[in-house]
C-alpha cells in the first residue's frame, strides 16, 4: 500500500515545490493537494489512512494553531509536518507542544525539505538545525501545554462545534451547520465546557483565540 500524503498550502508555488520533495522520499506516495483547512479535513474524512498531512499555518479558513489543534483532535493518527513562513522558536514550541512531528520554516532549503520529510516518514521529529539551539531556550508555556492536553479530550464533533461556538454561532446554527439535532448541540456544549474547565462560551472562545498567531 503507497504512503498517502496532503499537502496543505494556498500557495500553488509552494505545494509544487512540496511536491517535488515527496516524490524524491516516496516516488510512488498518493499525493493529494489541498489549499484551506476545510479540503484538509474533507480529505481525511475520505482518506483516514493519510501518512502525513504538510500543513501551512496560515490558510485562508486557519490562522495560527487552530489548523493544527484541529486535525490532532479530529484525526490523531494522522502525522501533521508544519510548514510556515515564521522561524520564531516560540511558534516552533507552541506547534510542538500541539502534537506537530516538525517544523519547516518556508525559508528551508529544498535539500533539508526532503530530509525532513523523510525523517517524519520514518517516525522521527525534524526541526530546523538553526533553531534547535534557539528552541532549548524556548521553554513550553504551562497554560499553552494545558491548552493542548484539553483540547486532545474532545471528540472530532465537539471540536467542529468549539470552532463554530468560536465564531459566535448560536445552537439552533451549529446544529444545522452540522446536520444534527439542537438537543445534541447543548449535550455537546456541555461536555465541552467540562473538558475545557470553562463555564460559558466566551471562555470557550477566549481559549480558542490562544491558538491564532500574528500571521507573518
Amino acid at each position: 500500500m503507497s504512503t498517502r500524503i496532503l499537502i496543505a498550502d494556498d500557495h500553488p508555488l509552494f505545494r509544487a515545490a512540496l511536491r517535488s520533495a515527496v516524490v524524491q522520499v516516496e516516488p510512488e506516495a498518493a499525493i493529494a493537494e489541498v489549499d484551506d483547512l476545510a479540503g484538509v479535513m474533507a480529505r481525511l474524512e475520505a482518506e483516514p489512512d493519510t501518512d502525513l498531512v504538510l500543513l501551512d499555518l496560515h490558510m485562508r479558513d486557519s490562522h495560527g494553531l487552530t489548523g493544527l489543534a484541529a486535525l490532532r483532535a479530529q484525526h490523531p493518527a494522522v502525522a501533521a509536518l508544519v510548514v510556515s513562513g515564521t522561524e520564531e522558536a516560540s511558534v516552533v514550541r507552541r506547534a510542538l507542544d500541539h502534537g506537530a512531528v516538525g517544523f519547516v520554516p518556508k525559508s528551508t532549503p529544498p535539500a533539508d525539505i526532503i530530509i525532513a520529510i523523510r525523517a517524519v516518514l520514518g517516525g522521527q521529529r525534524w526541526l530546523p538545525p538553526a533553531l534547535v539551539q534557539a528552541l532549548e531556550s524556548a521553554q513550553s508555556d504551562p497554560a499553552d501545554a494545558a491548552l493542548a492536553t484539553r483540547l486532545a479530550r474532545l471528540t472530532g464533533q465537539q471540536f467542529r462545534v468549539l470552532a463554530q461556538i468560536g465564531e459566535g454561532r448560536l445552537n439552533k446554527q451549529i446544529a444545522d451547520s452540522l446536520g444534527i439535532q439542537e438537543r445534541t448541540v447543548k449535550a455537546h456544549v456541555s461536555a465541552i465546557f467540562e473538558k475545557l474547565g470553562v463555564r460559558n462560551r466566551t471562555q470557550a472562545s477566549v481559549l480558542l483565540q490562544r491558538l491564532r498567531l500574528q500571521q507573518k
